[in-house]
């Protein structure tokens, strides 16, 4: 019998083997056939169908500069409140010259820490362009001309809280800075709790004959509330608590709150008429240190920043006071990239903070456009519309969708179930509801979809900041040895080098237009070349100062040299649309 035993043991063994072998080589490149718009096959494997914590975002990170030393590096942001260490992946072709002489695109997620997935997909992006680079035509030549700056997480702190410790959906937002709220010289004091020990924090309910409450008949976890003429079942407590501070309340005290997003130094207000705002600007640090980053890298031109929930792309301004910032040129290219995003992420709404939503002071978005210039949008993900792939009629019920689609998509995974339990208050009641996990998170299978088509925006976005060309230079003899050398500078893409407001600012220096001839005797930036209209520049007038080199536009420049056979070199460097030279 112990023969018998231990060759079938053997033999199992060798059969798992061979299992598990063939489970690998079933993965191999020259098995699989490979889907459009997937790297084929990618040194560095991830699952796009989870949410990793800060640890394995850094994994990430560290793996993919590993095996693409020619296209990523990573750079310290700086550390977080509780001294974690922020990462950017600072991704081009290196091969192609200083990654910080290219236009610049910024993409950071998870400013709110139970708004996580904006981290993966800002991560997403970073794979995506890596992994792609080799074999896609369009990732590579973008590579080669523009640089991305993405920071997944800007909340690692709270994120790690969020995901290892017993929270609800919607909180907390804040990161981990403690604070007392209340003056009482307590710090998070009476808060939801997790009572039975679960890793959720759900809902209370009890049997009451004075709830207004029952079970709907349809869905066994739903409560609806009873008709008029109906008696009621239940009544609802809220989120599972006790009084822990002994005021005879419960979960009225939650953890001191912050808002980050309301903390950056453009249009900020105090407290008391913004809520969330924190001392001052930029006093939260993690705040400071992206602020920090992005005046380390003047050449970006456009940003992005992930939030949840709704399937919103926005832009500012966040508050009305705000609107002449946002001038009318400006607003143009706005328009245009945003009703780009409309076509391609099904459910998303292009929208204008303070006029499709709410005022709101000190936002990450303005502060990048007002303070630096920069074409910014803020993502508002996961849509309902994913859901079912329809929008919301009138009069629809959303919280029975979201009941629904736990039940005949996720099979209820999203879901604690109804239990029983002695609370120390209000005697015997039940605990359930949804997990932390559910609503405002996309499910696995909804996430790598969403990734995919809101980095498909951010590389649409990336593509149309500047795109200099040196088109032409044409010369003409004057006499007594004096040359005309004209040059044509153009911009192919939709962004200009300087937004309106950046202009009527000066918040960045001009675009600098040199010819590489000792001998320039006068520099003229032309207004109009068929009228021989310009204005000439007395100083240093082999670098000319242009103030702008407009989206799908050119300006011409005209240098007048002290030779009859000039040096034809011509370099323009500007701060947003990088550093280019031509040899005629």
């Amino acid at each position: 019998m112990k023969n018998t035993l231990k060759k079938f043991c053997t033999a199992a063994a060798a059969f798992s083997l061979f299992l598990g072998s063939s489970v690998v080589l079933a993965q191999t490149a020259n098995q699989v056939f490979r889907a459009a718009g997937t790297p084929q096959s990618p040194k560095v494997t991830v699952s796009w169908n989870r949410y990793y914590d800060h640890a394995g975002i850094n994994e990430i990170c560290r793996k993919l500069a590993e095996a693409h030393p020619d296209l990523v590096k990573l750079e310290t942001v700086g550390e977080s409140f509780g001294g974690r260490r922020m990462i950017a992946l600072v991704i081009t072709d290196y091969k192609t010259g200083d990654p910080n002489k290219k236009p610049g695109m910024y993409i950071d997620g998870n400013i709110h820490s139970n708004e996580i997935q904006g981290a993966e997909f800002a991560l997403y992006t970073a794979w995506y362009l890596a992994e792609s680079f080799q074999d896609n035509k369009f990732i590579k030549e973008l590579l080669q001309q523009k640089t991305f700056y993405i920071v997944p997480t800007i909340n690692p702190d709270a994120r790690d809280h969020f995901m290892h410790s017993a929270n609800t959906a919607h909180s907390p937002r804040s990161g981990m800075i403690p604070l007392d709220d209340d003056g009482d010289g307590l710090v998070d004091e009476d808060q939801p709790d997790d009572l039975n020990n679960d890793g959720h924090i759900t809902f209370m309910r009890r049997k009451s004959a004075n709830g207004r409450y029952i079970i709907d008949p349809h869905n066994p976890f739903r409560l609806i509330p009873a008709k008029p003429d109906q008696a009621g079942e239940y009544e609802i407590l809220g989120y599972e608590g006790i009084d822990n501070d002994g005021d005879g309340k419960i979960n009225e005290d939650p953890p001191g709150y912050y808002d980050p997003n309301r903390d950056w130094a453009w249009n900020w207000q105090p407290d008391y008429v913004q809520r969330g705002a924190y001392k001052y600007p930029f006093s939260i640090p993690e705040n400071r240190n992206v602020k920090d980053f992005v005046l380390r890298h003047p050449n970006i031109a456009g940003a992005q920043s992930y939030h949840n929930y709704g399937g919103m792309v926005l832009r500012g301004p966040g508050a009305e006071e705000d609107t002449n910032t946002y001038t009318r040129e400006d607003n143009q290219v706005y328009d245009q990239l945003g009703n780009y995003a409309e076509t391609i992420i099904p459910g998303y709404d292009y929208m204008v903070v303070y006029k499709d939503l709410y005022s709101a002071f000190g936002g990450e978005l303005d502060w990048f456009h007002g303070a630096r210039g920069v074409f910014t949008f803020s993502n508002e993900l996961m849509s309902p519309y994913l859901q079912f792939h329809r929008r919301q009629a009138p009069g629809q019920d959303r919280d029975l969708e979201f009941y629904e689609f736990d039940k005949m998509l996720l099979f209820s995974d999203a879901f604690v179930e109804w239990a029983p339990f002695d609370h120390p208050a209000y005697g015997p009641i039940e605990i359930g509801g949804f997990k932390k996990n559910y609503s405002r998170a996309h499910p696995g299978f909804l996430l790598e979809e969403d990734a995919h088509r809101n980095m498909a925006f951010t590389v649409y976005h990336a593509y149309q900041t500047p795109n200099l060309v040196i088109q032409d230079a044409t010369t003409r003899k004057l006499g007594n040895g004096l040359t005309e050398v004209t040059v044509t500078v153009a911009n192919t893409r939709l962004i200009p080098t300087h937004s309106s407001h950046d202009i009527k600012y000066k918040i960045e220096r001009p675009d600098y237009i040199t010819l590489k001839d000792k001998d320039v005797v006068a520099g003229i930036v032309l207004e109009n070349s068929d009228l021989n209209l310009g204005k000439e520049q007395k100083y240093t007038p082999h670098r000319l100062e242009v103030p702008n080199i407009p989206g799908m536009g050119f300006v011409k420049v005209r240098w007048i040299v002290k030779s009859a056979n000039p040096n034809l070199e011509v370099e323009v460097d500007s701060r947003k649309g990088g550093v280019v030279t031509r040899r005629f």
